[in-house]
This record gives C-alpha cells, sequence and structure tokens, in this order.
C-alpha cells in the first residue's frame, strides 16, 4: 500500500498538467493495443492462407486458388486475387506483378494505419512534462519573491522539486509508447516482408508453370 501512497502523492503534487499527461498516455495505450490486436491478427490470417493456398499454387491449379481465395478478406488473399485475377486473363509476368504492387500500395497504408500515432502521443508526453516543469518553475520563482529571505532558499527547492514531477511522469509516459511504436513499426515491417515474399514465389510459380506449358505446347506440335 505504500507504494500506491507514494504514486498517488506523486501524481497530486505535480499539479495541473499531470492529468493531460495521463490522458495522453492512455489515448496513446489505447491505439497501441488496437494496432498491435489488428496487426496479430492479420498475421495470423495471413499464415493459415498461404499455409493454405502455396500448395495449390505449386501444383499449377490456378482455378482452384481463385476459388479458394473467393470470399476471404485477408490482406494477402487481396493481395494473391489481384494477382491471379491477371493471370487468368493476361498471363505477362510484367503486368500480373503490377497489379501486385497495386494491391500493396492499398494493402500497407492499412497496416500502417494509426502507428505513427503512438509516437507523436509519447512527444506529445514528454513536451507537456517539460511545459509543466516550466510553468511549475515560473510558479515557485514568483512564489518566493516576495518571501522572507530565509525561507527563500526551502520554498525555492520544494517548489522545484513539486515542478520536476511532471517532467518525470512525462517521461515515464513516453518511454513505454516509444518502446511500443518501435514493436508496431517491427510488427508492421514484418508483415510487409512477408507479403512480399508471398508475391515474388506466387510471380515465380506462375511463371515456371508458363513455361512448362510452352515446352508442352513445343512438344506437342
Amino acid at each position: 500500500m505504500g507504494f500506491l501512497d507514494t504514486l498517488f502523492e506523486f501524481f497530486q503534487t505535480g499539479g495541473a498538467f499531470m492529468y493531460p499527461i495521463l490522458m495522453v498516455f492512455a489515448i496513446g495505450l489505447a491505439i497501441a493495443i488496437e494496432r498491435w490486436i489488428k496487426l496479430a491478427s492479420v498475421k495470423s490470417q495471413n499464415k493459415k492462407v498461404w499455409d493454405e493456398v502455396h500448395p495449390v499454387l505449386e501444383e499449377g491449379d490456378f482455378d482452384k486458388a481463385r476459388n479458394m481465395l473467393g470470399d476471404d478478406d485477408s490482406a494477402i488473399a487481396q493481395l494473391l486475387k489481384m494477382g491471379l485475377a491477371r493471370q487468368g486473363s493476361v498471363r505477362r509476368r510484367d503486368d500480373i506483378e503490377i497489379a501486385m504492387e497495386e494491391s500493396m500500395m492499398e494493402i500497407i497504408p492499412q497496416l500502417e494505419k494509426r502507428t505513427p500515432y503512438v509516437a507523436l502521443f509519447s512527444n506529445i508526453a514528454t513536451l507537456l512534462g517539460l511545459l509543466g516543469t516550466i510553468m511549475g518553475l515560473i510558479e515557485a520563482f514568483t512564489a518566493v519573491a516576495n518571501a522572507d529571505p530565509a525561507e527563500k532558499a526551502d520554498l525555492l527547492s520544494a517548489s522545484i522539486s513539486v515542478a520536476m514531477n511532471t517532467t518525470a511522469f512525462g517521461l515515464m509516459a513516453a518511454i513505454p509508447l516509444l518502446i511500443i511504436h518501435a514493436m508496431l513499426t517491427s510488427k508492421t515491417t514484418e508483415i510487409i516482408d512477408s507479403l512480399e515474399m508471398a508475391s515474388v514465389k506466387t510471380l515465380n510459380l506462375i511463371a515456371d508453370f508458363a513455361k512448362r506449358q510452352a515446352t508442352l505446347a513445343a512438344q506437342n506440335g
């Protein structure tokens, strides 16, 4: 209970700026949790879809792959559907690659959505902490200006100690948000890399299938 009392006293003595810092931290944390859950879900769905579709693509059964991806709205399904749709019509690798790149351009903003706000709120928490300290120091110097000379040193040191609480609290809020932002960015990059890998593998499988078909046609001809 002693720790909670100390924490409560620390928060109370920090002044009015402690509340906006707490609010900024809460909003940033809420966004971070939502993004983490979303990215974890996307990663899980992508892996499940790829594990199911990849063997079918290796067999060259692209019609079956298209049917499997029909109603799937996962990120990797959107990517593969775009490429397979072109494979069924134009069959040129460049056109298929462009289609999949276009799909990636739509997917990436959805993966990165709101993540920059976590870093933004981290910076805001730090700046609010510094602003609270500066305002506290201004109040402290104003308060001791007319105080008894014998009490000035003690009063000023106590006021400065209280004013520094906002900087400390701002950093306590900012550092976890900054770490979480780095983790979210890393997770997003990992998902994008996996999508690019799936795209390249799919393009290679389509190209290999087209070569085999051309070879068989030449032999039969």
